[in-house]
């Protein structure tokens, strides 16, 4: 039992401020919360009259659910500062061909764990807790997801996981790709499975079916990803209408919108993360809505491929916060994000903008059939205590304020992940510079494959 006292508790969604609030935490969940928690607890025995519980005091800190990035590709984490000669990236399909296309050509088991290892220490580090990853790996597909699954465990971190199936490396890395989904689903099917029967919230990993974009898939890929979703009940997550050249390449050879194709092999419905969304029509967005899918959106990577911005986000209901491999920084995201939208000169509020933050946590308790994202009994015991002190008040209605303007990752002291202490004081329970020493060598070998 992990016991949290005297927090200054901020929810996102429905928004709250609690001051001298304490957190109980037991078998991964939230068993109670509020004001004398603590002292109920202990009168009650819950603790074995408190002498195995582990306690917090966080006065003077913000204690808040963690932050869920809704997408991102953890295989990037080694591509920071790269020097290895790329050639000219003038448009999209040229970073795609130039930059990532060669680098996940190139990754190896040592490449995809030491780059899964730092990603997963730094989202910790930023105060997210789960993570949806989207791998790809094509010299290195069959238990390139089991590698990445061991470095969250290690770390402590949520995620949901998934292998990106594409035709554009040909038929033998396609089937490689399907098998792996399916694989890493049965894998976490039995974690999911373990998880009930021991009593926990919910698993510490789950799975997702993962496809690149419908640029890079034929019919009978898209027929293939429609059957596996239909055997084991997931979701697909993709890229959809990131770049122009998806559309364009919908409309030319199959003459219909995007979510047409994904509605015909039954890959559009409420577990569907669909990314980036700039260039829908409106007939997408209809149909987007009309299943209860996810948008998942992301700025600073829009921003960084010049693909353009999504103007038309208030038309789609369900939205949450990704970082498409920029970092796992969901204050940095949701700081950008709302700069971003000011910028183009959007229509939304900043609780519209900062709320794709709750957004994340509303998708996750899809995928892992557990509520994440609030305080309170029975809730997944995911939280970050904060150093944040401001010289105006904090209150529920100006918590989307505070984040865009001045909370930030600095400032995360503790977190806390499926009701375990992951991160402390700023410390993980282990050496972390071993790790960064391992990558900075997987690194230059991986750049030298890629010039190669």
């Amino acid at each position: 039992m992990l016991i949290i006292e005297n927090a200054t508790a901020v929810q996102l969604d429905p928004a709250s401020v609690t001051e001298h609030c304490d957190i109980i935490c037991e078998n991964g969940a939230i068993v109670d919360v509020g004001p004398g928690a603590a002292a109920r607890t202990v009168d009650t025995g819950g603790a074995a009259d408190g002498a195995a519980a582990e306690r917090i005091d966080a006065r003077d800190r913000i204690v808040m659910p963690g932050l869920v990035c809704a997408h991102t590709h953890f295989y990037s984490g080694l591509a920071r500062g790269i020097t290895a000669p790329l050639g000219p990236m003038p448009d999209f399909t040229a970073i795609l061909e130039n930059l990532w296309w060669r680098l996940d050509r190139s990754l190896g088991a040592e490449a995809i764990r030491a780059s899964a290892a730092v990603n997963a220490l730094e989202a910790v580090q930023s105060g997210t807790t789960t993570v949806v990853d989207h791998h790809a790996s094509t010299g290195h597909v069959r238990g390139s997801l089991d590698i990445i699954a061991g470095e969250f465990r290690r770390v402590g971190l949520r995620g949901l996981l998934c292998y990106e199936t594409s035709d554009r490396d040909g038929p033998v890395v396609r089937d490689d790709a399907l098998a792996e989904n399916e694989a890493w689903a049965r894998a976490a099917a039995a974690e999911r499975e373990a998880a009930r029967n021991t009593g926990r919230a919910a698993p510490l990993l789950g799975a997702a079916i993962g496809a690149h974009a419908l640029f890079t898939l034929d019919e009978g890929t898209l027929a293939s990803l429609g059957t596996l979703r239909e055997r084991t009940g997931l979701g697909i997550h993709m890229h959809i209408g990131e770049d122009p050249v998806d559309t364009a390449t919908c409309r030319r050879d199959y003459g219909c919108a995007l979510t047409d194709r994904l509605s015909a092999h039954g890959l559009l419905d409420a577990k569907s993360i669909l990314v980036h969304g700039l260039h829908l029509s409106s007939e997408d967005r209809v149909a987007i809505n009309a299943a209860d899918a996810f948008l998942v959106h992301n700025p600073r990577s829009n921003m960084n491929n010049g693909v353009g911005y999504n103007g038309m986000l208030g038309e789609l209901a369900n939205r949450a916060l990704g970082t498409d491999g920029i970092t796992s920084d969901m204050f940095e995201e949701a700081t950008i994000a709302w700069f971003k939208h000011r910028d183009a000169h959007g229509p939304l509020g900043i609780d519209e903008v900062v709320g794709e933050l709750s957004g994340g946590h509303r998708m996750a308790s899809r995928h892992f059939d557990a509520q994440v994202g609030r305080l309170e009994g029975g809730a997944v015991a995911d939280l970050v205590m904060l150093d944040y002190r401001s010289p105006t008040a904090l209150v529920p209605d100006n918590i989307a304020g505070h984040i865009a303007f001045a909370m930030k990752s600095a400032e995360v002291n503790t977190v806390v992940i499926d009701g375990r202490l992951v991160y402390a004081e700023r410390q993980f329970p282990f050496d972390i510079e071993p790790i960064y020493a391992d990558a900075r060598a997987v690194a230059e070998a991986l750049w030298k494959r890629m010039t190669e």
